[in-house]
């Protein structure tokens, strides 16, 4: 992983999932990982925080779903080109399409190994040109 790349903004209401999928950005080199329950406390964030350098979000929150928070990242003004993988146990290809047109980048349906996991988090920042920090 790059040694670069610092911040993922992880949106996840799942805690098994939201651990495991913090576990592995850990385990490829990111600095920090941001893990937030729900689309409003990942909004909350968004308004304070340094701009991560990838989100990670599932689709199907408690309040926000994963389609609207995407949207709005892809309309703010800081956070538009950062690249949006969203893993979900929701796999069909209408749930694909809605996604890329509310902006994602990616999308890994659940299940996953790590493995595919990290392959496609590497590949997204790869295709995307993701920031890269001095």
């Amino acid at each position: 992983m790059e040694s670069d790349l610092h911040t993922v903004l992880l949106v996840e209401d799942a805690p098994f999932f939201r651990k495991m999928l913090g576990d592995y950005l850990r385990d490829m080199g990111f600095k920090e990982v941001v893990e937030l329950p729900s689309g409003r406390a990942a909004l909350k964030h968004m308004e304070t925080a340094a701009r991560p350098d990838l989100v990670c979000l599932d689709l199907t929150l408690p309040d926000i779903s994963g389609y609207d928070l995407c949207e709005h990242i892809r309309r703010s003004a800081t956070m538009a080109d950062v690249p949006v993988l969203v893993v979900s146990a929701r796999d069909l290809p209408e749930d694909k399409a809605h996604a890329e047109e509310a902006g994602a980048n990616g999308y890994l349906g659940k299940p996953f190994t790590q493995e595919e996991f990290t392959r496609r988090v590497q590949s997204l920042l790869k295709s995307t040109g993701a920031r890269r920090t001095p």
